[in-house]
């Protein structure tokens, strides 16, 4: 069955997941999820009533990207096994620390410097819409395939089986590719009108391998086929939600749908409502000697002559419905702003910062349920294909799997360990009020302390916080400086002493050498 055929087939199973995902774009962004139409390539978008949507699909994808790939902090940290160290000792984990913050250091360089942060932006918009997004790690970057750009196939256990991609490319490159390229029978594949032709890629999972080669006109293109261990694999299947038994995610604008359909239609009649409200339409009685057209004339503050019964002006009247309209609107917008974690402070002067603070807190704290499966999709083999080709391009030295293990530091174990922050400030806080601060001195340990909080923060203490060792020297050193100045002080005196004693001796050898009268 060729690439093209699979894909028809499967897409049987993904129109509803599409359908769905059209309605959330139309209501949010509309350009990021439409129909699939490669003949025109033109397609009529939606303009929303409202923007509530767009800016909260914004803001939640700005905050689940900067949570993922953090730009002034690492989002994994190599750690040794400290049971594989052996006989070595404990002194050759530093040295290793010192290496493993290097390789860490070039991987977020390579990161930086490539559009990884761009593309991952826009899967993350596309999460959050249609709750589906496919990124391929190729040798020039990532790219990414919407949900109306591919299809994909698992197993009960969510496992990819096979994945399917669609995409248009223009017919010039695809004969400078294939030189010896045939054209099929079928009547789209005849068509000259168009200037691009559809090429799908075919990707399968068979013994722990993943393989894909690409085809056109139903034939392979033969520098198109490649495999790689299914750990290391380019292509990363993302979802937002999942749902069991379906091979396809679930969307954050599908959740809340029904308060954005409605903040929708009433955002359509606020504005319809307010337009008609605003317009002025004078009424002259038929009987009245007032001519419409000398009123129409007349300039702001003009005389003329007529009756103000026989003048009228149309007015709309529905004031109070409009009111309640709009109060039922701020109330969707606002169950919206929250839904979306849109920061909203209070508006007031004593709005301080630690209420700022908290809000963002706990705005961080509902993200915890969204990290854990972006982590494991797309993080962990994000950074295994990372690892992968900077260690096979000799970017980096070659890293042993049974002795160092990445772990990931960001998303929701970023929270855990703000978390521990928070903990740890209080029980020190909590301490110095009921027992005094002379009471933390006495039984708490400041080296543990700094190290806990370093680590809270995601901070090497790696030649950055004094060990033990060090102060102890660093104290004996002062108490060695502190006897030699003593020295040098007392060395006067001293001198003094003994010149009275020489002299005290010699007045004694003195008597002694002179005869008894």
């Amino acid at each position: 069955m060729s690439a093209k055929t699979r894909y028809d087939v499967l897409s049987s199973d993904r129109s509803q997941y599409l359908n769905i995902a059209k309605q959330a774009s139309e209501l949010t962004i509309p350009y990021l999820v439409r129909e699939d139409n490669n003949a025109t390539g033109v397609s009529k978008l939606v303009t929303p009533w409202q923007s509530v949507g767009a800016k909260g699909v914004v803001t939640l994808a700005a905050k689940l990207m900067l949570s993922l790939l953090p730009p002034q902090t690492s989002f994994f940290k190599l750690q040794v096994d400290e049971s594989k160290l052996g006989e070595y000792g404990p002194q050759i984990k530093s040295e290793l620390d010192l290496a493993f913050a290097k390789v860490e250091r070039t991987i977020l360089e390579s990161i930086a410097a490539s559009d990884d942060r761009v593309v991952v932006h826009q899967a993350m918009k596309h999460l959050v819409v249609s709750g589906n997004a496919l990124i391929f790690m190729g040798k020039d970057g990532l790219k990414l395939f919407p949900l109306n750009r591919y299809v994909i196939d698992r197993d009960g256990n969510g496992n990819v089986i096979e994945i399917v991609t669609k995409e248009s490319i223009n017919k010039k490159t695809i004969e400078e590719l294939v030189p010896n390229l045939k054209k099929g029978e079928v009547t789209q594949y005849n068509d000259d009108d168009r200037h691009d032709c559809d090429v799908y890629t075919h990707v399968t999972v068979k013994n722990n391998r993943v393989h894909w080669h690409q085809e056109v006109y139903d034939q392979i293109i033969p520098k198109s086929i490649s495999k790689a261990p299914v750990d290391v694999t380019p292509w990363l299947p993302l979802r937002f939600n999942t749902v069991d038994g379906e091979g396809y995610g679930r969307g954050r604008v599908e959740e809340f749908m029904g308060d954005l359909k409605s903040l929708e239609a009433l955002s359509q009649a606020l504005v319809e409502g307010s337009a008609a409200a605003a317009k002025v339409v004078f009424t002259v009685s038929p009987s009245a000697s007032t001519k419409p057209a000398t009123l129409a004339a007349a300039g702001n503050g003009a005389i003329i002559q007529g009756r103000p019964e026989d003048i009228g002006v149309v007015q709309v009247g529905k004031g109070a419905d409009f009111q309640t309209a709009y109060q039922a609107a701020g109330t969707l917008e606002k169950r919206l702003s929250e839904a979306f974690l849109i920061l909203s402070v209070r508006q007031s002067e004593r709005t301080t910062a630690e209420e700022v603070r908290m809000t963002q807190m706990e705005l961080e704290q509902q993200l915890g349920g969204l990290f854990s499966l972006l982590t494991v999709e797309f993080l962990v083999p994000y950074l295994d294909r990372k690892l992968s080709v900077l260690q096979k391009n000799k970017i980096i030295p070659p890293i042993p799997k049974d002795v160092v293990k990445p772990t990931i530091v960001a998303g929701i174990n970023a929270l855990g360990r703000g978390q521990d922050r928070e903990s740890l400030g209080m029980f020190l806080q909590t301490i110095a009020q009921t027992m005094g601060p002379e009471s933390i001195a006495q039984f708490i340990n400041p080296d543990e302390v700094i190290k806990r909080l370093a680590a809270a923060s995601g901070i090497d203490v790696l030649n950055l916080v004094k060990s033990m060792q060090e102060i102890q020297g660093q104290q004996q050193q002062q108490i060695q400086q502190q006897m030699a100045m003593q020295e040098q002080q007392n060395a006067p005196a001293m001198a003094a002493v003994d010149q009275k004693q020489q002299q005290a001796e010699m007045q004694m050898v003195m008597q002694a050498q002179q005869p008894p009268q």
